[in-house]
């Protein structure tokens, strides 16, 4: 029978290392860093399109996961709760770059005034995790059209869709539901449909 006081279990893969941080052993927080570091500046690369900035964020991101890891609680999965701590930070740094655009576009000035008579159908594109697909000539269009996206939106497209996140994690990332996770997915995929209609049709 499982002991009330142990922690909860959620198949973290991580969690075992994060107990061995914070019973004394910091100097394996590096192997903490080496798990991430690459995954976390991709992210960062996606969010703020600026190595400079993808950069920084992970330097602050890992920055305050060594300041606050004593206060992770397991109750959801490291990864999940280090994401957040990067979002986090990627939208500090983001606000505060000097390549953050002046004025952030509206998604309501690239789609259709009426959502409904676009078609349901999912591109092909969309139905698999985009690194799929990221050719050199694809991946550059996507990644351009990634950045276009208003801010909340190329969030959710990125942890869904290029982190591989569920819409489960992905709102307990970002402290939505997961119904807003879905509308959210759901109009950052016409958005890029849109996007690379142009691409398809030639």
């Amino acid at each position: 029978m499982p002991n009330p006081s142990d922690p909860p279990k959620n198949n973290d893969n991580d969690a075992e290392l994060i107990r061995s941080i914070n019973d004394g052993r910091q100097e394996l927080f590096f192997e903490l860093v080496r798990r991430y570091e690459k995954s976390l500046y991709n992210f960062g690369l996606r969010m703020c399109g600026n190595p400079s900035d993808a950069e920084d964020m992970v330097q602050d991101t890992f920055l305050n996961v060594f300041r606050y890891l004593k206060g992770f609680r397991y109750e959801t999965k490291f990864k999940n709760w280090l994401y957040r701590v990067a979002t986090s930070a990627c939208l500090k740094k983001k606000r505060r770059s000097k390549f953050a655009p002046e004025r952030e576009l509206s998604l309501d000035e690239f789609l259709p005034a009426d959502e409904s008579a676009v078609s349901k159908e999912v591109p092909s594109w969309a139905s698999q995790p985009l690194t799929q697909v990221l050719d050199e000539e694809l991946g550059g269009i996507i990644r351009n059209a990634l950045l276009e996206l208003p801010e909340k939106y190329r969030l959710v497209i990125v942890l869904r869709d290029v982190e591989g996140f569920s819409t489960q994690e992905a709102a307990e990332i970002l402290d939505l539901t997961p119904s807003n996770i879905k509308v959210r997915l759901h109009r950052a995929r016409l958005f890029l449909r849109e996007a690379l209609r142009t691409y398809y049709e030639t």
